[in-house]
Formats: structure tokens, sequence, C-alpha cells
């Protein structure tokens, strides 16, 4: 069950670097851990307290009459940092007069001015809206001949060591572990220098570039001993993707092969995480063997159905013995033997099943995940992008329309920036040969796709589509996303393109959530007044395309939830292509058979654009319809091996309960 819940108590002191607030960090025993963690529910959370820290030590500073000196991070992960900063800038009259900053890494080589530059982020993303003078911020640069960049490197560290050192690093954490851009291999006493950049660090930073081809394959980089060097260190990460190199770091052993656990070394260093970068964590996985736990009925799920794939055998054979040998012998204190406890899981696991995602008509629904009445409902399934409803849930999806429910989509946006410049070209070309062979007098029409082609052929690497390409590109997704339906069975006019406005920047980057976007929400809602709602719940990355347009879902059921129409709405959380609920999370899981997962497969093939290259691949060399299938299988072999029914795939959900 999803629910919003408040911070929890800070548990752990903060070393006194600048004081990060109490409120907070979710409490637990440490005993696993070799760098301080503080785990938060919200990111954005987090970076208030990050904020806070980074404010402090300014101010102390300037209390003492010295500079500030920080070394800053870009990417993602302190974008929020930094809008927190701006805004105790403009609100509270905090002052960069004192702050000498120096970045940790640039592209190479790189102007500049280029959409990707860390210089141009740097300074959207904080210098040109605070009072830090111009000649106090510091990024490499990516514009020096390649003979320059070692003594460009000394010089930088240099200039450290002449500031005073760094007084605070901010870091985020690469996939692989890197920090700045010192990848796996790097040494600890490492220095400032031209870096060769990891294929997974190029291949997840594609998204920036347009896709692999056009993404550097350097960078200059601070190297571990200039970070190590830094008298405080905080290290940033969001998301279940960062889980597993985040737990290397903080429990592993010191290795160069993730770089971060170097910082295990440093006598000053913090990780502040959310709890899905926190997944893999040994008091977040398993808590019970590092501190007392609350055997609620969740944490009874999340144990036992741990224990059974732990070792291999089914809910209904594990043993007490294999309760007490394996850290779990105060929930046979509080539930009895494990025979009891097992029936009792197992049984729990069993009701989540449904081939009836809107209810079974005429049946005992005690059991069941969904209601029996109405009979027939009308569903709402928002898609961020518009392939995201037939990859995440397709199986499902068909099976509300087949079994007689009013099935409408919301596609959230228009998933423009996801079309390759090629088959944009294509596209556009077409339409005007076709207008010209046909002499169709359609000037305006004509314009636009002539503009579009033109600047296709002419468009650098980094630069911005135009509004005439992202039209046309638009005009694709969309009609991909009406043939799905189609092939479905959604009538045309229960397809709905939403084109929130956060979206439409012409980059990867995306405004924040605006109080239009909400609207549009509450209007389509309002509009269809459904019965069940199904969203994204891709609750991890609080920058993406996902997490922004479930905020708007859950924006509008909140300002709604005191309509008629509401009382009876369900709402339904599915995730994407990458990852799935864990096992114990979820509430509704519907089998597909391999007829089924083949007409998935076929309704996915109606996104040609995203087909045989996606423009953003990341470091998954898998197309969408292959992940969305190797996902529903593993769902369905984790059911099997806790000893249920086997099944070909599965598609599973989480309801929000509002």
């Amino acid at each position: 069950m999803i629910t919003e819940s408040p911070a929890l108590e800070n548990p752990n002191g903060i070393a006194p670097a600048g004081e990060m607030p109490t409120g907070g960090p979710i409490q637990s025993a440490i005993t696993y851990e070799k760098i301080p963690t503080h785990i938060y529910a919200d990111a954005k959370d987090a970076s208030r307290a990050v904020a806070q820290e980074i404010a402090s030590l300014i101010r102390q500073k300037q209390g003492e009459g010295k500079p500030c000196i920080l070394g800053l991070a870009t990417g993602s992960s302190p974008k929020t940092v930094y809008a927190e900063l701006i805004r105790m800038h403009r609100e509270e009259g905090l002052s960069f007069h004192n702050v000498v900053s120096f970045n940790l890494d640039e592209y190479y080589p790189m102007e500049p001015n280029s959409l990707q530059s860390y210089w141009r982020f740097m300074r959207e993303q904080l210098f040109d809206h605070v009072d830090i003078p111009k000649d106090n911020y510091h990024v490499p640069d990516g514009t020096l001949r390649p003979e320059k960049v070692s003594e460009f490197t000394k010089k930088y560290e240099a200039e450290i060591e002449a500031a005073g050192g760094l007084d605070f690093q901010l870091l985020g954490i690469g996939g692989n572990g890197h920090i700045g851009f010192n990848e796996p291999g790097s040494l600890i006493n490492s220095h400032t220098r031209l870096m060769m950049l990891d294929n997974s660090t190029r291949a997840a930073a594609s998204v920036d570039f347009g896709g692999l081809p056009k993404t550097p394959r350097k960078a200059i980089t601070m190297g571990v001993s200039s970070i190590l060097g830094a008298r405080r260190v905080v290290l940033l990460a969001w998301g279940e993707r960062k889980a597993p190199v985040i737990k290397g770091a903080v429990e592993g052993l010191v290795t160069e092969l993730n770089p971060a656990s170097y910082l295990q070394t440093h006598p000053n260093a913090l990780f502040v995480i959310d709890e899905a970068a926190a997944s893999e964590l040994t008091r977040m996985k398993t808590p019970w063997l590092v501190d007392s736990v609350v055997w609620d009925n969740r944490m009874k799920k999340k144990a036992v159905t741990h224990l059974s794939l732990t070792l291999s055998k089914p809910i209904l054979k594990l043993t007490d013995r294999d309760y007490n040998d394996n850290g779990m012998s105060d929930l046979l204190a509080q539930y009895g033997q494990a025979y009891d406890i097992n029936i009792d899981v197992f049984n729990q696991l069993q009701h989540t099943i449904t081939g009836w995602p809107g209810g079974k008509p005429d049946a005992d629904d005690a059991n069941r995940p969904e209601r029996a009445l109405p009979a027939h409902k009308r569903c709402l399934i928002f898609s961020p992008h518009p392939d995201d409803d037939i990859i995440s849930m397709g199986g499902t999806f068909q099976r509300l329309v087949d079994q007689g429910h009013e099935v409408h989509i919301g596609y959230q946006t228009s998933g423009n920036i996801a079309v390759a410049d090629d088959e944009a070209l294509r596209f556009a070309d077409y339409v005007v040969d076709f207008n010209t062979k046909f002499d169709i007098k359609s000037p305006e029409a004509t314009r636009i796709f002539q503009d579009a082609a033109a600047s296709l052929r002419n468009k650098g690497d980094t630069e911005m589509d135009t509004a005439e390409v992202r039209y046309v590109k638009g005009l694709i997704r969309m009609g991909e996303a009406k043939s799905t339906c189609r092939f479905v069975g959604i009538p045309v006019e229960q397809a709905h393109f939403m084109n929130m406005p956060f979206y439409e920047t012409g980059t990867v980057a995306k405004k924040p959530l605006s109080e239009e976007d909400v609207k549009i929400t509450m209007a389509l809602i309002a509009e269809v007044k459904p019965h069940q709602i199904y969203a994204a719940g891709d609750l991890a990355d609080p920058h993406g395309t996902h997490k922004v347009c479930l905020d708007a879902v859950l924006e509008a059921v909140r300002r709604l939830k005191d309509e008629s129409f509401m009382k009876d709405c369900w709402v339904w959380l599915y995730r994407g292509a990458w990852a799935e609920w864990d096992i114990h999370e979820i509430e509704m899981a519907v089998p597909m058979s391999p007829d089924q997962v083949m007409k998935k497969r076929l309704g996915i093939f109606k996104h040609q654009s995203q087909k045989d290259g996606v423009v953003y691949q990341g470091t998954d060399s898998r197309e969408f319809w292959q992940r969305a299938e190797d996902r529903n299988r593993d769902t369905a072999e984790l059911y099997n091996k806790l000893g249920l029914a086997e099944y070909e795939a599965m598609e599973a959900f989480v309801r929000w309960r509002f």
C-alpha cells in the first residue's frame, strides 16, 4: 500500500561543518554501514536538509569574515539543493558574496554555451540566480587544446589549495560508483586530470546528447585525492537504480571498482539518500537483522518472502528453524509456529492474483484485490509518454477492454524528444512530397513541415529542436498512440492527449510541475469520472518525467477527493519498463498467458519510432518490448518460487490510498 507519511525523526547527529537540521532521516540502528548514511522518505526533504547545511556553513564563514570554499556537482541529484539555495537567497537574504566554488568536472571537448555544458548547467541552476561574484566560480575548461589540459589541471588544484582547500564537497554518484568522473579503476591518490569515460557512464549521459554516438568520450575531473581533501563531503543519491552501488559503497570493501567506497576513509563524510536508493542496504532490506522491528503485517510479508527467496524454498516449506537461523525468532514469538505464519502469508499473496483487474462481476470480492461492483467501470490510465500504457500494463490494459470496461487513456506528454531526428525528417519529407505531388493547398501546414525538414538537415549535435521539429515529432508519437488504441480496441475519442506544459522544453531537462499541469489533469479526471485510475508509480526519480506526471495525478486526486464521483474511485500504481514493485508490496498481480504476452508485444510494436534503436537507450541495450517481457516474466517467476501457481508473465500494481 502506498500512502502519504510525515517525515520521521533524525536519529543521528551530523558532524559540525555546518548544521543539518533534525526531522527527516529514517530512524534505525546502524551496524553494517561504514559511512554515516541518512535515509529520507522524500528526496525534496533530503535536498532541503543539505541546502540548509550549506547555507549554515556560508553564514558561519561570513560571521568569521572568511570565504566559504564549495566543491559543487552537476547532474540531476543536486538540482533541488540548488533550487533551495536560490529560494533562501531570494526569501531569506542568504548571500553568496563570500562563496568561492570549484566544480567537479566538465565534458571534454565541450563549449561552455552548449546545452550539455556544466558551465551552462551551473549558471542556469545556481550562479545566475544568486549574488556570487563571477570571478569566484570555477568549472573545468572543456575548450582547451589537448596539449594544454595537463597544465590546466595542475593549475586548477593549485587554485583550490591557494583558496585554503574545500570546506564542503557536494557529490552525486554514478551507476558504476563514479564520483566526479573518477571511473572504476581510479586510484585513491588520483588528482585532477583528463579521464576516459566508462561506457556505462556514456550510455547514461546519452540521454542528454541525443544518443551514444554523440556523447563525449572524455571529461576533465577532480581526482579522488582532491575530493577526499575536502573538510566535509556529502554525497546525494536518489532512485532504485543507485541502490546496488550505494550498498557497495556504504557496506562493502574499499575498492577502486567502486570509487565512492573511498569515502569510507574520510573522517567527515555523509551519504544523503532516499528510500529507493537505500533499498539494498541491510537496514532497509532486512531491518530485523540490525534492530528490533514492529512485526506488523507489511513487515511480516517482507520478511517471509525474503526468507523464502533467500533459501530457495517455497513459503509453505519454511520451518521454525529457518526462521530462528535467519534472525526472525521474534516473529515466531509474536505469531506462533512457522506453519501458521506461512499459510497466512501464502494466502495473502494468493489473493493478489486476479485475471479480473476491473473486478469480477457477481463474485465474492472479499479476497479479491478489486471490487466486483460496479460491474462495468470507467477506467482512466495515465501514460507519462505515449507508450508507457502498453509497455507497463499492456496485458491489464487489454483485459480491461475485453472485459467490457470503458477505458480512457490520458497521454500526459507528447514524448517528442524521444523521436530520432532521421525518423522525424523521413516523416516531414513524406508530408511535403505528398502535398507537392497532389498539389494540396495548405500553405501553413506545408511550411511547418518544410521548416522542420530544413532544420533537421542543418541541425548541430548540441542544438535544440525548433518548435516545428517538436510538432512533427509529437505528431509521430500521437499517431503511434492512436494505433495502439485501435489495436487494443479503444475508440480514438477515449484517447486524450494532454500535452502537459512542464514537458515542452525541447530538452531532457523539464520545467517544474505547474498549476496548469495539475489543472489539465484535474479536468480529465472530472470529465471521465473514473472508478479506477492507473498511474505510473515510479516514485524513485525526483527529476524524471514519470515522477512529475505522478505528482500531477496525485495532486489532482487530492484536490478532487471530496467530489462525489471520487468516493468510489481507486488509484492503482504501475511501474515502468525497468523495475517492478517488491513482491511484498504487490496488491494486484494480473497474470498473462503466452498468447497475451505476444499480443502485448505486438501492441508495443505500434510505437515504431521507439523500435530498432531508442534515442535514450541508457545502459540497457534491450528494446522496450524485451524489457517489459523480461520484467513480467521475472514477476511471475517470483510467485512461482514462493510456491504459488506458475504463469507465463504477470503485471503488478500497488494501490494508493488517498
